[in-house]
């Protein structure tokens, strides 16, 4: 779209002065709606810059060059609706849309790619729908303005998507057009939840072997007609169940193809983008530029350039080619304005002629002056860490899909540690609950998930690495443990190797890797109690007797073949142990022996062991090798009974453990979040806190003479008249002791050091004609720091004989004189 000058269309000037009187009550009207004023919490802010109260004369500029192509516009497309150029900001000062942008590259690492761009504005804002739903607004605030107040439309949220987008170095721009009433309004209820598990779980007989036996079963010999059968007949069922959703579509919108909506598109070429692409800034997602809920384009602008579609948009969106520098396909408002291409090119051209000797200034005097896009009027936009913690507006966000109900909350939002619930309804009004699934985060019992399966009542949580037993998964039906069934897995921290459980009231079976003993499969079988009329208690789950107990060995490579152990069954109840060796190479059975326990009167005989041996050459074993035998069987026994009591007794520690935990929940508050930080900041001045107000009550009552007897009388505050005269006298009595004490610990020690010297000059006269000059020299010493002792302590005596009245009499006056005593000892 070219200016239109008065010498090149004549025809259309008359149009244009008839339509004078029409656009100057629009323009006169349109200045009403300006002096309408916006919120009014942006319109008094005082902090807000000058660049959005007021513009610069290259804006001003720009205002008139968007205002004159909107007039050739609406002359040259009369059947296409008004384009947004030139809305409203918060504080009612007319902006350039694309003005509006501000590219910010920002500190955080989740905001360094699309994805993660896309995904904080779904989750930070709230939308506010067009009204009505089939114009354009006439607001558009900045991102910061935004940012702080947590709600936009659809073109704000565009907006601060793009921005983001443009930081990060990606070629992005916002997109004005039509979609569809689910895209515009943020309707997800027709579509599946991405944390549902869509796909069928495979359960079949291969695996149950593998897990029993530990051979892996290459291929599995099936019947391919039967197969497709029974795929059909479950299909057939699936349809039969579910009539209603194979034909459930949307209501008929009766502004379908109407509904403005604004949007992101992403073009190939920067940041590894092999090929264009929408995002819907509402959900986060990503789309092709061919799908078909976005059902036209008007326009597309970035910080650089607006540009106007030309091409037909009656099939939607699936068509449009995205040459913005084809003005066939694309006019833009400033022509032959520097692109985000443009600059690339030059940055390479500035390349090649500095490494050919040229300068780029001469290379500016010879391109055209072009009007350029003024620099943004936004302010920086500045995302703290905690806004990326905190996330959706009130930290928490709820969003409904197709029979699902997701919830997220911000980490330490919730006390058990909750950040996402996902609740699966059977029908699609949400009324019945078939699973409710829940993700937690930094819990002290290591806590992770957990499902809940309304239908079954089956709970399943898993736990990470860390936590008491190393349990990292545990599914059961009933938290108590007799008549409830408790699936359990285990990290291979175990010093037993136990890395799974499935515990019945019937049955018990135990997986095992790394062991030392090449144990890697238990199974066992209880015996049922007899209920009967006489047995009020039944017998703990420990103890319970066994009726049989399955054990399965790996091979041993150090043994022979026909004496490495593959399986062994302990048969209680028939007092039997059959022994199932390794399968030797080169042959299809291997060797077995049973062995029948004799009784307690009789004694081991070689007719009580059974088998057969593979190998007929092979000599019997001898009735002692047999015995040997029998009697390692009969020792492991015993030790298996005792394994498998502690199993069970582990297994109802794990669940009065859960119990515990969750009646008791503590979270890890981790210093590198906001939430953390402030945590462990407060809890440290609180503990500076306490520590002061102890240390100025203790210096308190180091001074507080009277301290020690009013903890004696239990009452520190209300003093009597008969508890002031026994203080007043305890404390004088007191002191009168101290004296004493203090007087005769002064006088023993002049008395040890009397003794002392006493003792050694008596020796000095016995032996004085056999010492040598080295001891006469001990000895004067010897005589002279006892003397010097002696003579302190008279000292120390003497002044402490006369300083005791005038203590006395300072600690009565003080007595007296104690607000506490005084009103009682004065009367």
């Amino acid at each position: 779209m070219e200016p239109i000058l008065e010498t090149d269309s004549e025809e259309l000037s008359e149009s244009e002065d008839d339509d004078e009187e029409e656009e100057e009550e629009e323009e006169d009207e349109q200045e009403k709606k300006v002096r309408e004023s916006p919120p009014s919490e942006y319109l008094s802010a005082p902090l807000l810059p000058d660049s959005y109260r007021e513009n610069s004369p290259d804006e001003v500029c720009l205002l008139a060059i968007a205002d004159n192509f909107q007039r050739q516009y609406r002359l040259l497309c009369p059947e296409r609706k008004p384009l947004l150029l030139c809305p409203i900001n918060e504080c009612g000062v007319k902006k350039f849309v694309s003005t509006t942008l501000r590219p910010t590259m920002t500190i955080h690492p989740q905001l360094l790619n699309w994805e993660g761009c896309a995904l904080f504005v779904a989750d930070f804002l709230s939308l506010t729908p067009l009204e009505p739903p089939v114009e354009l607004p006439r607001f558009l605030f900045s991102a910061t303005s935004v940012l702080h107040s947590q709600t936009a439309t659809c073109f704000e949220y565009a907006s601060v998507l793009c921005s983001l987008l443009l930081g990060a170095n990606y070629d992005a721009y916002c997109v004005s057009g039509y979609a569809s009433k689910e895209m515009c309004l943020l309707d997800q209820s027709l579509d599946e939840c991405h944390l549902m598990d869509t796909e069928a779980k495979v359960t079949s007989a291969k695996a149950k072997v593998e897990s029993e036996t530990g051979l892996k079963l290459e291929r599995e010999v099936k019947s391919r007609f039967l197969t497709n059968q029974a795929n059909k007949e479950r299909e057939e069922a699936e349809a039969k169940a579910k009539p209603h959703e194979e034909v459930l579509q949307p209501p008929v919108d009766s502004l379908n193809g109407l509904r403005v909506h604004c949007w992101v598109l992403v073009l190939a070429g920067c940041r590894s983008v092999q090929e264009n692409f929408f995002i819907d800034p509402l959900t986060g997602k990503s789309y092709s530029t061919t799908y078909d809920h976005f059902l036209g384009v008007e326009s597309v602008w970035n910080n650089f350039n607006y540009y106007v579609n030309m091409q037909d948009c009656k099939d939607g969106c699936a068509e449009l080619v995205y040459d913005l520098h084809d003005i066939r396909l694309w006019e833009p408002v400033l022509f032959g304005a520097t692109s985000k291409r443009q600059l690339f090119l030059n940055v390479l051209k500035r390349k090649e002629m500095k490494m050919m000797g040229m300068t780029w200034e001469e290379e500016e005097e010879e391109q055209e002056l072009v009007y350029e896009m003024p620099r943004s009027w936004v302010s920086y936009i500045n995302i703290t860490k905690q806004d990326l913690e905190t996330r959706w507006p009130g930290s928490r966000k709820l969003t409904r899909y197709k029979k699902a109900h997701l919830e997220t909350f911000a980490p330490y939002l919730r006390l058990d540690g909750l950040v996402t619930r996902l609740t699966v309804f059977k029908d699609l009004d949400c009324t019945e609950t078939l699973t409710v699934k829940e993700w937690y985060l930094d819990r002290n019992d290591h806590l992770k998930e957990r499902e809940v399966n309304k239908v079954s009542g089956i709970t399943i949580e898993r736990f990470t690495a860390g936590r008491q037993f190393h349990l990292l998964f545990h599914r059961f039906t009933s938290t108590a443990v007799e008549g409830g069934e408790h699936e359990m897995e285990f990290s291979g921290a175990r010093v037993d190797g136990l890395v799974r459980r499935v515990d019945k009231p019937e049955e018990m079976t135990e997986t095992f890797e790394g062991r030392e003993d090449f144990l890697y499969y238990r199974h066992v079988v209880f015996e049922q109690p007899v209920e009967t009329e006489d047995d009020d208690v039944d017998p703990q789950p420990e103890e319970r007797p066994l009726l049989k107990v399955v054990e399965r060995f790996h091979r041993n490579p150090k043994k022979d073949a026909n004496d490495d152990v593959a399986e062994r069954v302990f048969l209680s109840s028939q007092k039997k142990v059959e022994v199932t060796y390794h399968l030797e190479e080169n042959r299809f059975v291997p060797c077995v022996r049973t062995f029948v326990k004799p009784r307690e009167s009789l004694g081991f005989k070689a007719d009580l062991v059974s088998g057969f041996h593979v190998d007929p050459t092979k000599k019997p074993l001898h009735t002692l090798a047999l015995y040997d035998l029998f009697s390692a069987l009969a020792k492991a026994e015993k030790d298996v009974e005792l394994q498998i009591k502690r199993s069970k007794r582990e297994v109802g520690d794990i669940v009065s453990c859960r119990e515990q935990e969750e009646a008791d929940i503590l979270l890890h508050f981790s210093p590198w979040t906001t939430t953390g930080a402030a945590k462990a900041r407060k809890q440290r001045e609180e503990m500076d806190r306490v520590a002061a107000e102890e240390q100025r009550w203790l210096h308190e009552k180091e001074k507080d003479y009277l301290a020690p007897f009013l903890i004696r009388l239990g009452n520190m505050e209300n003093v009597s008249a008969d508890d002031a005269r026994r203080l007043y006298d305890d404390c004088l009595s007191d002191f009168k002791e101290r004296m004493v004490v203090q007087a005769r610990l002064i006088q023993d020690r002049h008395d040890q050091a009397t003794q002392a010297l006493q003792k050694k000059q008596l020796h000095y006269q016995h032996n004085q004609m056999n010492m040598s000059h080295q001891e006469e020299k001990e000895y004067q010493a010897f005589c002279a720091e006892h003397t010097f002792q002696i003579h302190v302590a008279n000292e120390r005596l003497s002044m402490h004989k006369k300083s005791v009245a005038q203590r006395y009499r300072a600690l009565d006056q003080r007595l007296k004189q104690d607000p506490r005593l005084a009103p009682y000892l004065l009367s």
